[in-house]
């Protein structure tokens, strides 16, 4: 089995971080993966995205036209991604950012205020990890929410240590977020 995810975003937004937590977080778990980054010239405020790719098995290929998941950032990332996303795929946009309706009618959409979110826990600069944690419940990502908290224990650059606590619970409410979603009527 193998899935496909693009994290995509303007750079500062740590899309590029967000794709390395579930690469770790797959690699530590004994899964195969894949990590491509790619980014406009400017660091912030440029486009950036991720593709990642994570299986039970040996990756054939780590280029992909359709992902299977997409976590969309900003408007830019959801026009250009929202197309690309295979039928039947899951797609997750920052609410924050991203106003309009979404029209795809055959994936799944998540639209989550991601932003608000995360400087409810402290910093804007977590909407990442709360999307990330959306993704984890969303999609069929291969990793589990206690690989994702370990990766965040392995990886979160130590001059960022003092947020770990605060990434977990971004991690978990944007998994919260999502199963809420799922358990609200229609």
């Amino acid at each position: 089995m193998e899935r496909s995810v693009v994290f995509a975003g303007f750079g500062g937004q740590g899309v590029l971080f967000a794709g390395q937590l579930l690469a770790h977080a797959a690699a530590d778990a004994g899964l195969h993966v894949t990590w491509i980054p790619s980014y406009g010239p400017e660091m912030r405020g440029g486009t950036a995205n991720c593709t990642v790719v994570v299986g039970d098995e040996p990756i054939g290929s780590p280029l992909v036209r359709h992902p299977d998941m997409v976590v969309a950032m900003n408007l830019p990332s959801t026009d250009k991604y929202e197309p690309l996303v295979k039928p039947g795929g899951v797609l997750i946009v920052n609410g924050s950012l991203v106003t309009r309706p979404i029209e795809r009618e055959d994936i799944q959409v998540i639209v989550i205020p991601a932003n608000e979110m995360a400087e409810k826990l402290g910093s804007q600069r977590m909407a990442n990890v709360v999307m990330l944690g959306a993704l984890q419940e969303a999609g069929d990502i291969l990793v589990g929410m206690e690989d994702l908290e370990e990766a965040l224990r392995n990886y979160l650059p130590a001059r960022h240590a003092h947020l770990l606590e605060a990434n977990i619970q971004a991690l978990h409410a944007g998994a919260a977020f999502v199963r809420e979603r799922a358990l609200a009527p229609a």
